[in-house]
């Protein structure tokens, strides 16, 4: 069997958290399906473990490499809390809560509030995705490792694929402001996210996924009006805006709960979940900008001081001060898109 000092190691360095099938009883069909969702290792029960290793190079533990523990109270997060002090991996079975699993997450950091910093393993035993989303997210870490049970094994394609995924960092390029104007009265999306962004985040939107501007958050303040950290004025509805996993949607589709993908000046990306969207009438700007290569785009956005694009430094720039020479940044792709998904198509917008 394998190392499982040497598999903790590893989960020790991890971002996302790592994916185990958790077989209580062995069912050769369920591993072989667990296996080509791409999971990172298998629990097996240790007289079957030999079998299962022979089905891949997938490292194969046993439920004794793990002290499996169901919190019913605080006699049981305290008795985790010593399981993992000493350097056992634990395993909190389902019907485990959010706040203890925060307080030994908390716990286990290198410099507790407290105590004495852990060296096991917390894992969290899981049989949905939606139980695996709300694991992977707890004190905005997660859980180092997920135990997916058999009940969970209808979804775990989607488990593995969901976890294996990290926004990649976008490439983003200075562009001239051409022109700016006022167009009228228009109906503006406002995304009032579930996140505080800081200063230079934002989402990118256009009138063209070819060509999008970094629309900041409402971060800063002004006399008139506070901050909003949580928003972006994103631009006017039928605006496309890029989205996790190199999709697009027009800014009116979004709705609560959908993920954006939120980017900083240097092309940094994360996801936020959507709170809610905010659609109203208001006076609009057309901005048009030209890269140097030739390549030009447009945005709609309110004429507001509030509504910000952004400097290469990562600077908020007020499109109520934008003037034809200064400097925004963008982001240039290929252009076609069908419902959102990339496709190759001789397709010009702007």
């Amino acid at each position: 069997m394998a190392s499982l000092r040497a598999v903790c190691r590893k989960i020790q360095r991890c971002i996302m958290p790592q994916v185990f099938f958790w077989a209580r009883e062995y069912a050769k069909n369920d591993i072989t399906r667990a296996l080509e969702a791409g999971v990172d290792g298998l629990v097996v029960p240790s007289a079957h473990a030999a079998e299962a290793a022979a089905l891949s190079r997938a490292p194969v533990y046993a439920p004794g490499d793990f002290v499996f523990m169901r919190l019913q109270g605080k006699a049981d997060e305290a008795k985790a809390a010593a399981a993992l002090a000493a350097g056992r991996n634990v395993v909190l079975e389902s019907g485990w809560q959010v706040i203890p699993v925060e307080n030994l997450l908390a716990a286990r950091d290198p410099k507790p509030a407290h105590g004495t910093p852990f060296t096991g393993i917390l894992a969290l035993e899981v049989s949905s995705a939606d139980e695996a989303r709300l694991a992977s997210g707890i004190l905005e870490r997660g859980v180092p490792l997920l135990l997916v049970s058999a009940a969970g094994l209808g979804q775990i394609e989607q488990i593995v694929r969901e976890w294996r995924y990290t926004p990649p960092s976008l490439q983003l390029a200075e562009a001239e402001i051409v022109e700016v104007y006022r167009a009228g009265l228009g109906h503006r999306v406002c995304v009032d996210t579930l996140s505080i962004l800081k200063n230079g985040q934002g989402m990118l939107a256009g009138n063209s996924p070819s060509f999008t501007f970094l629309v900041q958050a409402e971060t800063g303040h002004n006399e008139y009006v506070a901050a909003r950290p949580f928003r972006i004025n994103a631009g006017a509805v039928h605006s496309y805006t890029l989205l996790p996993r190199d999709l697009t949607c027009y800014l009116e589709e979004l709705q609560p709960a959908a993920e954006v993908l939120i980017v900083d000046a240097q092309g940094l990306c994360r996801i936020a979940a959507v709170g809610r969207i905010k659609i109203e009438q208001r006076p609009m700007l057309m901005i048009k900008a030209r890269h140097h290569n030739g390549q030009e785009g447009t945005i709609f956005l309110q004429d507001a001081e509030t509504v910000r694009l952004t400097a290469s430094n990562g600077q908020p720039l007020s499109v109520a001060t934008l003037q034809p020479g200064g400097k925004v940044l963008c982001h240039l792709d290929s252009a076609g898109r069908h419902f959102g998904m990339r496709i190759q198509e001789d397709i010009k917008e702007g």
